[in-house]
């Protein structure tokens, strides 16, 4: 799946979850996805939880995740 089409799934309304990066606008964060994932929770056992999961949701939020990443700039300040 190309890149933006994953971009496409991720989506953001103030009207849901208070505006918090959503799956397709359904009420799951990219947020709770990836701490899932981050506390050993597979993809199968996600797609099991969350039946309306889709596996390129899971991509689509690790992906956006990178990107927010690969935009961070680190500065060293002098103390």
């Amino acid at each position: 799946m190309k890149n933006q089409t994953l971009l496409e799934r991720i989506t953001i309304n103030p009207k849901v979850m208070v505006g918090k990066p959503t799956i397709r606008s359904l009420r799951i964060t990219v947020e709770q996805i990836l701490k899932a994932l981050a506390n050993g929770v597979s993809a199968q056992e996600l797609l099991g939880d969350y039946p309306e999961l889709e596996p390129a949701d899971i991509q689509a939020a690790l992906f956006y995740a990178t990107e927010l990443v690969s935009e961070e700039q680190v500065f060293s300040i002098a103390v």
